[in-house]
């Protein structure tokens, strides 16, 4: 019996660019109350996107508080405010702003220690 010949046909792959443009439309930005944080690390070791680190720098009771390392990576699924026994942190979701035009820089930027604040101005 002769063996017949199959056509092996490449299957097509889905569009990357519709998944990173998904990715794009959502943020997170994450809000760290320093003042309240006892270091323990339990948002650094529930963060799925692994985006927060303990700080070099000390609070007011001696200990590391978390920075973010990567704000673009960060989704906003909150769970470092769910796990955290102070309530000290918490994330949100923000939709991402179109790109401005001519390469000029948003009107403010988000800081993990103490929320929103204007571009330049004092915390």
């Amino acid at each position: 019996m002769p063996m017949e010949e199959t056509q092996t046909k490449e299957v097509p792959k889905a569009p990357e660019k519709a998944h990173t443009e998904k990715a794009k439309k959502v943020r997170g930005v994450v809000y760290l109350n320093a003042a309240r944080c006892k270091g323990c690390g339990f948002c650094i070791a529930f963060c799925p996107p692994h985006v927060l680190e303990f700080s070099d720098e000390f609070n007011a009771q001696g200990y590391h508080p978390p920075y973010l390392t990567h704000p673009d990576d960060c989704t906003g699924c909150d769970l470092c405010g769910l796990y955290c026994p102070d309530f000290a942190i918490y994330a949100v979701m923000v939709k991402r702003e179109a790109p401005a035009p001519n390469g000029s820089k948003p009107a403010r930027r988000e800081s993990v220690a103490g929320g929103p604040t204007a571009e330049g101005g004092e915390q």
